[in-house]
């Protein structure tokens, strides 16, 4: 599944400190990496959290893929 990650993560000071988020939630986009992490299956993390959805779980992937892609000069 394809999804824009910029549609379903925000970024904002007042909330979570800054730390990306499922838009609308506080749900930190490194909660939901760490549990796929762990093995979780998506179906599982959707019965945890009722609030999302699939889109949201492709959009923290593509948004952690969108983060292996940048580039440090070293």
């Amino acid at each position: 599944m394809q999804v824009e990650w910029r549609e379903y993560i925000v970024s904002t000071p007042d909330v979570l400190r800054g730390k990306p988020r499922i838009k609308g939630t506080r749900i930190p986009v490194s909660l939901i990496l760490g549990y796929l992490a762990a093995g979780n299956t998506a179906e599982k993390i959707l019965e945890e959290f009722p609030d999302l959805t699939w889109e949201h779980i492709a959009a923290c992937l593509d948004y952690a893929r969108n983060l292996s892609e940048f580039e440090v000069a070293v």
